[in-house]
């Protein structure tokens, strides 16, 4: 069994780290737990999550039991690392139901059985019995309020303004850190690089406390060629909920990266060993298709299955190739004999209004049947439909199967 170290630094999904040479001799002589929060601030989690959940996957491999702490306290506050806008507060059965959905997902990566078999925790459970004035005489002097401030997760809402109630989010989140320590000897937390700060806090916290023996590492950010973030789709996030992001989009989404985007979705979102990733990515001209092929598949088998993906692939092969399955692909029931284009492109939710609908169309962004349509007008009736459907298509690489 490897070194969960060397596997990490193998796939290069270590960003910072802290105490790195202790950590390195830490996971060499004994296994610890390690933890990853996430906040239920949505029904489900997106694509943001599936790095730091590849890297908790990885140190259940390597024999560590994950700890997945769902922030069902700490979203009474919400995280306002990255936020120009204080975020929107959720209601108990908001967050309840969020839980138990996000909870299915996690599964995908991680395993509850087994001797390091995984364990969900969730923070509402020690946090929203505090009492507060106790909780700041213990633990708030630990906590520099000017060193807190120049923290990279603050900035953005300094500029309109943090609120008390949100500063408290960093003490709460070193609290988790603190009580998984103390209650399951947890030594590792991990996440995403934009939680560095509250991360930090948290094994400052512990060390002041016991003295000894806490880390944190973050995984890089999944950013597209033009250095942003990836996962936005024509209707927003890439998320793993099926009913928000379709299978099919979800593979479409992995089919249609960049070239040079390739190598870090190999390497970061799929199990595949390395000298493939390289191999793979160092494809060149039309050879590369394969490689994204490849991605598409790994990713969306992973998160849907086998089955979903297998779908997917074959929805995509039936349009791209013209072999394959276009059952399989998004379809829209139009259920009148006529609709206008435009109330068929907010019904298939490639555009939210009636005037992005014209100007996708005068730019002429649209096609039914591979014939673009430039009529703001255009009426689509059975003259559209060969042998019950017609293809509706945005750009080169959005598709939606239009049935009566």
């Amino acid at each position: 069994m490897k070194n969960i170290y060397d596997v990490l630094k193998e796939r290069d999904l270590i960003k910072q780290i802290t105490f790195e040479e202790e950590f390195k001799e830490m996971v060499e002589k004994k296994k610890t737990s390690v933890y990853l929060g996430i906040d239920p601030t949505a029904d489900s989690i997106h694509i943001g999550h599936f790095i730091p959940l590849m890297m908790m996957s990885y140190f259940q491999k390597c024999g560590h039991r994950p700890i997945i702490l769902i922030g069902g306290g700490t979203a009474f506050i919400g995280d306002p690392s990255g936020k120009s806008d204080m975020r929107k507060m959720l209601s108990k059965e908001d967050i309840s139901k969020n839980v138990d959905n996000i909870i299915k997902q996690v599964s995908k990566f991680i395993s509850f059985e087994g001797d390091n078999a995984a364990i969900i925790v969730n923070n509402a459970d020690w946090i929203l019995d505090l009492n507060y004035m106790d909780f700041i005489r213990t633990y708030g002097i630990y906590f520099n309020v000017n060193h807190m401030l120049s923290a990279e997760c603050f900035k953005q809402r300094m500029e309109k303004g943090l609120t008390f109630f949100e500063l408290n989010y960093m003490l709460m989140q070193s609290y988790d850190f603190l009580h998984l320590f103390e209650t399951k000897n947890c030594m590792v937390e991990i996440g995403g690089d934009d939680q560095w700060s509250n991360m930090l806090a948290g094994v400052d916290l512990i060390r002041k406390i016991h003295k000894n023996g806490s880390f944190c590492l973050t995984c890089p950010l999944l950013l597209n060629a033009e250095g942003n973030k990836m996962g936005k789709t024509v209707k927003g996030a890439l998320w793993l909920d099926a009913n928000k992001t379709t299978p099919y989009e979800f593979y479409q989404y992995w089919r249609n990266i960049q070239d040079s985007e390739v190598y870090d979705v190999l390497r970061m979102l799929t199990y595949i060993p390395m000298d493939e990733v390289k191999r793979l990515s160092d494809l060149k001209d039309e050879k590369i298709n394969e490689a994204k092929k490849i991605a598409a598949f790994e990713i969306t088998k992973l998160i849907h299955g086998e089955e979903e993906a297998i779908k997917a692939q074959e929805a995509a092969n039936a349009l791209f190739e013209g072999n394959g399955n276009l059952e399989n692909m998004p379809t829209i029931k139009m259920q009148e004999d006529t609709k206008s284009l435009i109330d068929l492109l907010i019904l298939a939710d490639i555009v939210p209004s009636k005037g992005q609908a014209r100007k996708l169309i005068q730019q002429g962004g649209v096609s039914i049947n591979n014939e673009k349509i430039m009529d703001e007008g255009y009426i689509v009736n059975s003259k559209n439909f060969k042998n019950g459907y017609a293809i509706l298509k945005k750009g080169k690489k959005i598709f939606y199967k239009i049935e009566k």
